[in-house]
């Protein structure tokens, strides 16, 4: 149904949404290296982020922000 696709798109966004918050919390102004490692043990399988996007993510971190709006 479309609607429980809806619903699982909506929940795995929340969980990526929450690792990220997660990872900028514990992680935020440290050096990219340390932020990118943090994301890829956190980050969930699904939705899929692109090296690009996770390479984005971790400078926003490490420049003491948190990209998930939480």
């Amino acid at each position: 149904m479309t609607i429980d696709r809806a619903t699982r798109a909506h929940e795995d966004n929340q969980t990526l949404f929450r690792a990220v918050h997660e990872v900028a919390v514990r992680h935020g102004g440290q050096p990219f290296h340390q932020v990118v490692a943090a994301l890829t043990r956190t980050l969930p399988r699904e939705p899929h982020l692109g090296a690009d996007e996770v390479r984005r993510i971790a400078e926003e971190i490490s420049l003491g922000r948190d990209p998930s709006g939480l």
